[in-house]
């Protein structure tokens, strides 16, 4: 099972990417915007994603994704650790983050789909 080591280790593989702690936790960011929070209890993080999209994937995995109310209209949702499948999917959430708030230039330089580990 993933783990809060694996989320750093692979948001800092990604291109540019700094962490800073701000509100006494973790913090993701590339660009200067952030795409990844780690909440204190670390069995879970926080990435972006479009409110539409978010709506949809908690209800497809309410088990695995959800929203704290302090975060309801915001464009990020919650990812329990315990429950995703592997190190791909892991991987695959953090990009997708990532993308979101990347510049174009590092976007262009960096594939949608990086070898998994």
């Amino acid at each position: 099972m993933p783990d809060s080591d694996d989320v750093r280790r692979i948001a800092l593989s990604l291109p540019e990417t700094v962490e800073k702690e701000a509100w006494e936790i973790p913090t993701f960011r590339v660009a200067g915007k952030m795409f990844i929070t780690i909440p204190d209890d670390e069995t879970s993080f926080a990435v972006r994603c479009p409110i539409h999209e978010r709506q949809e994937l908690i209800a497809a995995e309410p088990k695995k994704f959800w929203v704290p109310p302090h975060e309801a209209g915001s464009s990020w949702v919650r990812v329990r650790l315990a429950e995703l499948e592997d190190m791909a999917e892991l991987r695959d959430i953090l990009v997708d983050s990532w993308r979101q708030a990347a510049p174009t230039r590092l976007l262009d330089a960096f594939p949608a789909s990086p070898p998994s580990d």
